[in-house]
């Protein structure tokens, strides 16, 4: 039986959801705070495969955020905008790269329509930098950094070395601090397993406080490993590593596609934003967000939030995996695609946001009414959620019966402004949201 706290917060999870829902923005379930003892049972007949259609942002028309906070056009033109980091120095850097075309001709032909109305296809592969010196919000130097990559995503600046993800692997970069362009030749320094189903080729990286380690994020190379666990090896991962790419270990497994990652302000502890499996129904399986333990395990693919059999790997676990699997702290909504991730440690925002997590969701295929298409934002309390998921940046969907979007929000970061950056990709567009003073 559930206690009382449990069914106060699985409530206020389905508060959230009705009380905010419209005709035309969003789905009702998406904001479900699921508890293992509500998870409904899986369907794997139940699967669809429903895309969005991405109609662009009118000129006149910017994503809904809270009263008491301004949205603007940070930049735009943007070349599948994915993912964004900004350097102590102020400087903003914006990974462009995208999914490829051999990706769905592996997923099969009827998925082709996908390429033609989210552009996928093809991938800039390049890092722009943006500066705003006289921080009014609006960038005044625009350049390209860093090209001819491979599918970056995640950037990091330790010292004087500039480091990028790509799907193959880690590469290092001589770096000077408000250089305009990387000119010398990076070496890569950690090899990454690449290729697989969809878009798990995104590699996201984070250091420590003190810079002496570097976690990379390596999402599984399938579904639910359907083409054998042999081909998962170093995937479905977080990986440990020092700055010179040596001393790789495995820091927490079983996660499906943990692409944001993120420490709460305060503490030691590193968390995650993850995009769960597909093809068991509408309602399953929830992404979540979790703290990340050492050594810990979270399921993939034997089971799901926590100890919950997949029934496609029914009685073939190996060696109890799935007594070890930890249960995730909040549910994201099953099907939304959570990818960004960002908790709000500065101090221009009300006082309510400090601390807590915003999760960005680009919204995924597999469910009957959209689902995602939106930042969330978890309340935190002395480091831990103090609240079920709630909209914060909304608007993204244009018709929901149409399955019609502006755009598909992903990557979210905090400026040391105090503002925040939402990367829509699909828009080509960085949306900035600041409080009104």
């Amino acid at each position: 039986m559930l206690n009382y706290f449990v069914k106060t917060f699985i409530f206020a999870g389905l508060l959230v959801s009705i009380t905010s829902c419209s005709n035309n923005s969003r789905p009702a379930l998406a904001s479900t705070s699921y508890n293992k003892d509500t998870l409904p049972a899986p369907d794997e007949g139940a699967s669809v495969t429903r895309f969005s259609k991405v109609l662009g942002w009118p000129k006149d028309k910017v994503p809904t955020a809270p009263k008491g906070f301004t949205v603007t056009r940070f930049a735009e033109g943007l070349d599948n905008p994915r993912w964004i980091y900004q350097a102590q120095n102020g400087d903003i850097f914006v990974a462009e790269s995208n999914t490829l075309l051999s990706t769905f001709k592996k997923i099969g032909a009827s998925l082709h329509p996908r390429i033609k109305t989210q552009r996928y296809g093809s991938s800039a592969n390049r890092i722009t930098l943006f500066r705003d010196a006289d921080k009014d919000g609006m960038p005044e130097v625009r350049s390209t950094f860093l090209q001819n990559l491979n599918q970056p995503l995640g950037m990091l600046v330790i010292g004087n070395f500039f480091y990028v993800a790509n799907t193959d692997g880690l590469w290092q970069y001589a770096y000077t601090s408000g250089s305009d362009k990387l000119q010398t030749q990076g070496r890569k320094i950690l090899d990454l397993p690449a290729g697989g189903y969809n878009n798990h080729w995104t590699r996201n990286i984070i250091a420590n406080a003190n810079g002496t380690k570097i976690y990379v994020s390596v999402g599984s190379g399938s579904n639910v490993g359907e083409n054998g666990m042999e081909h998962e090896v170093r995937r479905a991962n977080i990986l440990e590593i020092n700055p010179d790419g040596s001393g790789e270990k495995v820091y927490a497994s079983g996660l499906r596609n943990p692409v944001g990652m993120a420490w709460s302000p305060g503490t030691q502890t590193l968390w995650t934003a993850v995009n769960e499996r597909d093809e068991l129904g509408d309602e399953l399986v929830p992404d979540y967000l979790t703290s990340v333990q050492e050594g810990g395990f979270y399921g993939w693919p034997y089971s799901y939030y926590g100890n919950n059999e997949d029934p496609r790997w029914k009685g073939k676990q190996p060696n109890g995996m799935i007594s070890k699997a930890i249960m995730p702290e909040v549910s994201l909504g099953s099907h939304t695609a959570s990818l960004g991730l960002a908790f709000y440690g500065q101090n221009k925002f009300p006082a309510r946001y400090t601390n807590g997590a915003f999760i960005g969701q680009h919204g995924s295929w597999n469910r009957s009414t959209l689902s995602g298409y939106r930042v969330v934002f978890v309340p935190f309390a002395n480091g831990k959620p103090a609240g079920p998921p709630e909209d914060f940046l909304t608007g993204f969907i244009a018709n929901l019966n149409d399955r019609e979007v502006y755009g598909r929000p992903v990557g979210v970061t905090i400026l040391l402004d105090g503002s925040m950056l939402v990367a829509d990709d699909a828009a080509g567009i960085i949306w900035r949201v600041a409080a009104n003073k």
